[in-house]
């Protein structure tokens, strides 16, 4: 099953799901502040998507870390410093089963499930 990872008040996790909803798409929608993320989950992500993709540095969550964390953010630290902040996690991450995309566009979304 089709699962849609992210926080339920971002807007870009909103346009997401009701895109979802009106092409009918069935999927289960994981908040990952209300449902948590493990750091397997996490370290399977950094593999399969690469660290770089995962991770929104742009973000209030990403500016508000300790410089400390930030200067030793690697593939070895990541998972812990994710799983402990998942908003640092670009939205919304989309697993289809089969693939794993981060963000939201409609043309992409249209050519993953067409």
């Amino acid at each position: 099953m089709t699962t849609l990872y992210g926080i339920k008040n971002c807007d870009t996790v909103k346009k997401a799901r009701s895109w979802l909803e009106q092409h009918k798409v069935d999927y289960r929608f994981h908040d990952f502040r209300a449902d948590g993320l493990t750091s397997a989950q996490v370290e399977t992500w950094i593999a399969e998507i690469g660290l770089d993709a995962l991770v929104n540095k742009r973000s209030t969550t990403w500016k508000e870390l300790d410089d400390a964390i930030k200067n030793n953010f690697s593939e070895a630290t990541a998972a812990k410093v994710i799983s402990a902040n998942p908003t640092l996690i670009k939205r919304p991450l989309l697993d289809t089963g089969k693939q794993k995309h981060v963000g939201f566009k409609d043309t992409e979304y249209s050519a993953i499930f067409n």
